[in-house]
C-alpha cells in the first residue's frame, strides 16, 4: 500500500527541516523547561552567552555545557563538561557548535535516560543525519534556528525592534511579569 503525501507531517521522517510551522515551535518553546545549552560561553559578547541569558530571563532552566568551564559558573547556572554529567533530565539539547560536532553531540544527547524531547541546532547548523537519528527515536529536531529569535519573534518582542515577525495580530500582548517587560508564548493568537 502507497501512501502519498501532499506536504511533509509536522514530524518524523518526513519533517521539513526548511520550513517550522510557528505552531510546531510555540509547542517545543512551551513544552520545554530545561535547556542544555552545549558551547555556552563565559564572553557577554558570544552569541551563546547572550541567549543563555536571555532564555533565563524568560524563565528556562539553562545548563550551560562546556568541558573547558566545567566545575565554574556562569550567569549563576553550574557548568558542566558534558551531557553526560548533568544530573537530571533535560528537555532540550541547544548545540551552540558547528555542524560537524552536532553529530556526535545529538548522539551523545541519545544516550541519556530519559531522553531529551527536542535537539535545536543553532543558526547556521544543519546535520541532517543527526536529525534523522534523533526523529528515529523521537525526539523532536529544529535546525538553522535560534530559540532566542524565535520566542522574540511569537511572543512579539522582536517586534519592538521594528523587526518583522511575520506575525500579525490586533490582540493585545500579554506581558510575562513585573519590571521590564517581557511577552509570552501565551499571548492569544
Amino acid at each position: 500500500m502507497l501512501i502519498e503525501l501532499s506536504r511533509p507531517l509536522p514530524y518524523g521522517p518526513f519533517m521539513d527541516h526548511g520550513n517550522y510551522t510557528n505552531d510546531y515551535i510555540r509547542g517545543i518553546l512551551q513544552s520545554v523547561k530545561t535547556i542544555a545549552l552545549v558551547g555556552a560561553s563565559s564572553n557577554p559578547a558570544r552569541p551563546s552567552w547572550i541567549v543563555m541569558k536571555y532564555l533565563i530571563e524568560r524563565g528556562y532552566d539553562v545548563i550551560p555545557i562546556n568541558p573547558g568551564l566545567a566545575g565554574g559558573e556562569l550567569l549563576g547556572k553550574p557548568v558542566y563538561a558534558s551531557l553526560a554529567d548533568v544530573p537530571h533530565p533535560i528537555d532540550m539539547v541547544e548545540i551552540f557548535r558547528n555542524s560537524e560536532a552536532a553529530g556526535p553531540i545529538t548522539d551523545e544527547a541519545l544516550t541519556l535516560e530519559p531522553l531529551p524531547k527536542v535537539i535545536w541546532m543553532q543558526l547556521s547548523v544543519r546535520n541532517d543525519e543527526a536529525a534523522a537519528r534523533a526523529e528515529a527515536k523521537g525526539v523532536k529536531v529544529v535546525m538553522d534556528r535560534c530559540p532566542k529569535i524565535e520566542f522574540g519573534r511569537l511572543s512579539g518582542e522582536i517586534s519592538w525592534q521594528g523587526v518583522n515577525s511575520r506575525m500579525l495580530s490586533a490582540k493585545k500582548p500579554v506581558l510575562a511579569g513585573k519590571g521590564f517587560q517581557k511577552l509570552s508564548l501565551n499571548r492569544p493568537r
